[in-house]
Order: C-alpha cells, then structure tokens, then sequence
C-alpha cells in the first residue's frame, strides 16, 4: 500500500456522521468543510460506493427503486471532509415536474459553492455515458465545477480492462467538457476494485488542519 492510499484509508477509517438532507434550497447547509459530491444516474451504484468508501453498509442509502432518494444528503467525514450524496438523475419515468426540480436543486447546490472541491460523476460501465450525463456534464461546465467520472460495477469486465475504459472516457469527456478531471477512475463497490486508489484521491483534498493538529512538523 503506498502512502497516498495509507493517508487514504485512515481518512475513511474515520467517524463519518449524517449532517443534513436537502430537499430545497433553502435547506442547504453552510459550507464549512471541504466538499466531494457524488453524482449519477438512478441506480448506478453510487449509495453502494459511498458505502464502500466509508466501510459503513447503510451510511448512504441503497433503493431497488430507481428514483428514491430525492435529496442532497451531507455526511461529515472525521471533521476533514463533506461527503455529498447527489439525488440520482435520468430515471425513465420521472415527470417532468420531478425533471426541473432536481436541475433546480442541483443548480442552486452548485451554485457559488466555495468549499466543493470536485463531483464525482459515476457512469455505469457497462452502458457508457447517456445523453443525461452529458446534461450534468454541462451543467458542471456552467457551474465551474471539476467533476471526475468514475466508473462503476467494473467486476464485470475486469481491472485491466476497466482501467482502460476508464481512461478513454476521460480522453473523450475532456475534449467535450473544460470542467472534466484529467484521470477517471475503475471501480466496483462488489469486489473493492479502485476503492484504495479512489480514498487516496479524495484524502487529497480533504482539510489538512486535523493532521497537522495531531503532528505540529506538518507544513
């Protein structure tokens, strides 16, 4: 294990604490940590991979229906870090009144948010990104947010393969949208695969105040 990913699982080894759910704008909660939001279509795995993340089964989550979680969900990750679970998008059957009031939520949530530092965008790999991804990959354009796609249930094609696909989504997202992050990651909340390499991305962004608390020689 290298020391990013060693930094990495100590973060999410942490108290991670539900903080508030948002259903309205009026709702959001003051930024006051370092934020990662985790964004995807109904369905795609993201409760299932926040959970894998934190080690925790039922931190965020998890429907069989696509469409059910319907708020901003905030989790205090050991007072370092914000985990944002985003309501999922692109369910077949939403109305279209249930259509503008997540773009509405989501535009407000995104909007002058100082303290997110990057969206992870989650994209099934085994159908690719669909015209309500590219909507959000846009709309992250527009907001001036850094979203980083993340590949979810890659058990199935495998850890060389996925790390592939993985990095020629990433080629294309970024000749499409200035907001994409260079590297996208593989995953698979099943198996565990990328989610050390996952932790020591998003420890690099979480508040150093609370390591240097604990040894005073940290920069």
């Amino acid at each position: 294990m290298s020391a990013n990913e060693e930094a990495g699982r100590l973060l999410f080894a942490q108290a991670c604490q539900f903080v508030a759910g948002a259903a309205r704008e009026e709702q959001l909660p003051l930024p006051s940590l370092p934020e990662v939001a985790f964004a995807g279509r109904s369905n795609v795995g993201k409760s299932s991979l926040v959970n894998s993340l934190t080690g925790r089964r039922t931190l965020a989550r998890v429907s069989s229906t696509p469409g059910r979680t319907r708020q901003i969900n905030f989790f205090d990750l050991g007072g370092r870090l914000m985990l944002v679970d985003l309501p999922g998008y692109g369910y077949a059957r939403a109305a279209k009144g249930e259509i503008k009031a997540w773009t509405g939520l989501m535009r407000s949530f995104l909007r002058g948010r100082h303290g997110l530092r990057r969206v992870c965008l989650l994209i099934d790999s085994r159908h690719g990104p669909k015209p309500a991804d590219e909507d959000v990959m846009t709309l992250l354009d527009e907001a001036a947010v850094v979203f980083q796609v993340v590949l979810t249930k890659c058990d199935k094609p495998g850890a060389k393969k996925a790390n592939a696909m993985a990095e020629t989504l990433a080629r294309e997202c970024s000749g499409r949208h200035p907001a994409t992050y260079p590297q996208a990651f593989a995953s698979s909340a099943r198996i565990g695969l990328g989610i050390a390499q996952l932790r020591a991305e998003l420890a690099t962004l979480a508040d150093p105040q609370a390591d240097k608390m604990m040894d005073p020689n940290l920069p």
